[in-house]
């Protein structure tokens, strides 16, 4: 897989994303979801690792503010290939991250990283599928032109019963 998937928030993109993981996991595999802060994250662990826990499948969070110990038992976790999905940032980049078994690579909100970042996670496998995820509206000619090697898929609904966004700004 190549895919670029293109959605508003609340589409349900990080849904696809955690069953690729999944998926991943399932067929003997590991996945690294990526995203560019900290905040989104420790967003996505919180909300996704108890659904993977259900799922039977371990988890892991690397940010650049992981402790040294938490770090330690993650990095090893993942070259054993124990740890089956890892979500984290830009820390999964490092040359210390291996991965025993990459099979798919979740880049969310991809615009934040550039073509070689992008190309140093997907080096951490073989063959790895990668599934980018994007907010940001991009015209398919111009995804055609920009991400030639990708499909291109557009989440244009939200799930049923998912209620209106909202965005407010507080001092």
């Amino acid at each position: 897989m190549r895919r670029l998937l293109q959605g508003d928030v609340g589409t349900g993109k990080t849904a696809v994303a955690f069953y690729a993981c999944v998926a991943a996991a399932r067929g003997g595999g590991q996945a690294v979801l990526a995203a560019p802060t900290e905040l989104l994250a420790e967003q996505h662990h919180a909300v996704l690792a108890p659904l993977f826990e259900a799922a039977g499948v371990k988890t892991c969070l690397l940010t650049g503010s992981t402790p040294p110990r938490e770090r330690s038992r993650v990095l090893s976790g993942l070259a054993s290939g124990e740890l089956q999905v890892a979500l984290g940032t830009h820390a999964l980049l490092s040359d210390k991250v291996r991965c025993a078994r990459l099979a798919v690579a979740v880049i969310d909100e991809q615009h934040r990283f550039g073509v070689a970042q992008r190309t140093r996670l997907l080096e951490k496998g073989r063959d790895v599928h990668v599934l980018l995820t994007t907010a940001t509206p991009i015209p398919r000619t111009l995804a055609l032109s920009i991400y030639g090697d990708l499909k291109v898929s557009v989440l244009k609904e939200r799930p049923p019963g998912r209620g209106k966004v909202t965005t407010r700004w507080l001092k």
